[in-house]
């Protein structure tokens, strides 16, 4: 027994309880599930529309470009247009995401690259699981669908993002997360991206690229 088992065993000992009776576990499901909401910030609330207003700004004032395209289909030019225009190499790597797939690469003069990135790659682009208008944050989970190498060991990095995705606060995206895979099945990670990479810990001078991707491009799509 583990100190932490221990100290759960003393507490049941001394309310003389086993912790399996059902009576408890209902007891215990019912709180959470009728937990009360927290308090959600403002900024971010609103329409679909009020939500990409707030989500744009936000992100660009963290230093993210952007860009609209209508469809999913069209997305493959605007990656190539920006980084033929940021002078990066035309190459690119991705996950097994099928929307990511499905897109028409060859219409483009890019090179595809697939899987998890060995830390070797200038570009890669990943679908995000969800946008945050309140501060201009992706959410993107981890697995084969879109690694979590991608967001961090690239220098370029490239995010889809579908409109429609874009919530207003953090409480709405766990919320999304816990509908998307139901207890226990959540992906191990979670993360939530603002902007590139930053430092300033040198001298106060902010540096891009410090510990991740020194450039971020979110492709809207819808």
């Amino acid at each position: 027994m583990n100190s932490r088992e221990a100290v759960l065993a003393n507490i049941r000992r001394s309310l003389g309880v086993r912790g399996d009776e059902a009576p408890r576990n209902l007891e215990v499901d019912t709180r959470l599930m009728q937990a009360p909401a927290g308090v959600a910030p403002k900024r971010g609330q609103g329409d679909a529309s009020a939500r990409l207003a707030i989500f744009k700004e936000e992100a660009e004032r963290a230093q993210a470009s952007i860009a609209e395209v209508a469809s999913w289909t069209d997305a493959p030019a605007e990656v190539a247009r920006f980084l033929r225009e940021n002078n990066c190499p035309a190459t690119l790597r991705m996950g097994a995401d099928a929307r990511l797939h499905a897109m028409p690469w060859s219409a483009t003069s890019l090179e595809i690259l697939h899987g998890a990135s060995d830390g070797r790659d200038l570009n890669a682009v990943s679908a995000a699981f969800a946008g945050i208008a309140e501060t201009g944050t992706l959410a993107l989970v981890s697995g084969a669908d879109n690694p979590t190498t991608l967001n961090f060991l690239s220098d370029n990095h490239i995010v889809v993002l579908s409109r429609d995705a874009i919530l207003a606060d953090y409480e709405s995206a766990f919320a999304k997360l816990r509908g998307a895979y139901g207890k226990g099945g959540a992906p191990r990670t979670l993360n939530f991206i603002t902007g590139p990479s930053r430092s300033a810990d040198i001298e106060q001078t902010l540096l891009l690229g410090a510990h991740g991707p020194r450039r971020l491009h979110i492709v809207i799509v819808g």
